[in-house]
């Protein structure tokens, strides 16, 4: 193994999924999720983004079209993560979610985090999540990081809309 450290400031620029309906993903992730598209590739690729970044997330059908999902139990992405700014952000999308009727997969503390979990149209796996404070996050008497994964109390993160 190499001494070898990536450079701290690098980060995930974006993710791109194969989908099966490219009309499907792009009501979820610009109609329920939000996200602004900044382009399209005529009826097989879209590009979409927060903040007017070129892109977040592409969303193709160049080789999934009316495909089927991928098998929840191969090899593949586990989730995509989506960080929201603040607790009240994370709190609003959960909101919208339930008037939507959108089912959730999950929802966790993670110590770190607090993150809610969904499939999208495809079986994708998609986290939102926020990051607490790193001064709040759980360590270990070594320094180490002490994540868990606990249920998230949910009516508590509703409680952020009213503040």
């Amino acid at each position: 193994m190499s001494d070898y450290k990536i450079p701290e400031q690098t980060r995930i620029g974006h993710v791109h999924l194969k989908v099966a309906d490219l009309e499907r993903s792009l009501e979820f992730y610009q109609g329920l999720l939000g996200f602004e598209l900044t382009t399209l590739y005529g009826n097989q690729a879209a590009f979409i983004s927060a903040g007017g970044y070129h892109h977040h997330i592409g969303l193709n059908t160049w080789q999934s079209k009316d495909a089927p999902p991928a098998p929840r139990y191969g090899v593949g992405l586990y989730h995509t993560a989506i960080l929201y700014p603040t607790r009240k952000d994370l709190a609003i999308i959960f909101d919208r979610l339930l008037k939507a009727s959108y089912p959730l997969t999950g929802a966790s503390d993670h110590g770190v985090s607090e993150a809610l979990y969904l499939d999208d149209p495809d079986g994708n796996g998609v986290e939102l999540y926020y990051d607490r404070p790193k001064e709040m996050w759980p360590t270990k008497a070594d320094g180490s990081l002490d994540m868990y994964t606990r249920g998230l109390d949910l009516d508590d993160l509703l409680r952020e809309l009213n503040d």
